[in-house]
């Protein structure tokens, strides 16, 4: 990194540290700007605000998280159908687990959801891709018959959104979300076996 970036990154990771101890909001710029020993000013060079930098942290975990998903799809001898569940499990354990051992990023994740939609609607856009790949994969190995994958990853997102966020939803334990989840994904497995013939109204209205 050259010399921006290595300031950038400095100032991201002192956010972490004091979002993490004090919480994002009892943190201020200024205090960012002593833990960085530079001047307020100086850091609104870097960012415009204090949402901007936390932002930047939500969208590393985010890039992180799709990638170590996509890993799902590199893996040898899974079916399509364990590759949904290991899709829809590693994505509700690792949240869970990095919020219960911080949970001031509850409250963080909650305000850059409610200031910031359009970053929440590119971190699901990322995941997103993932699902439609296992369900191309399903396609062709005969698994599943899906007309329209990419609406039908739309739709298993949005059934299980509030296991991808488990803490901004409820307060349910691990072994009752992964309960749940257990329920939802036999309906959706059901559904892709029987041959959904789903697609997107909007996009065949396009296409008229």
């Amino acid at each position: 990194m050259n010399a921006p970036d290595d300031t950038r990154q400095k100032i991201i990771d002192a956010a972490k540290k004091r979002f993490a101890h004090y919480g994002y909001g009892k943190t201020t710029m200024a205090d960012l700007a002593v833990d960085c020993d530079m001047s307020p000013g100086n850091l609104y060079r870097y960012f415009p605000g204090k949402l901007d930098i936390a932002e930047e942290i939500a969208r590393e975990a985010s890039i992180r998280t799709a990638e170590e998903l996509s890993h799902i799809l590199t893996q040898p001898g899974r079916t399509a159908c364990e590759r949904l569940h290991d899709f829809l499990f590693q994505d509700l354990r690792e949240t869970f687990h990095t919020l219960e051992k911080d949970p001031k990023l509850v409250e963080m994740a909650q305000i850059i959801t409610a200031e910031r939609p359009h970053f929440h609607n590119e971190g699901l856009k990322r995941e997103r891709e993932v699902l439609r790949r296992i369900i191309d994969y399903g396609n062709a190995s005969g698994e599943f018959s899906v007309a329209d994958p990419e609406f039908i990853a739309e739709m298993i997102q949005s059934a299980t959104l509030k296991f991808s966020y488990p803490q901004l939803f409820t307060r349910l334990s691990l072994d009752r979300l992964e309960r749940e989840l257990e329920g939802v994904y036999a309906l959706i497995i059901g559904g892709l076996r029987a041959g959904i013939s789903m697609s997107d109204p909007h996009r065949n209205m396009v296409d008229a």
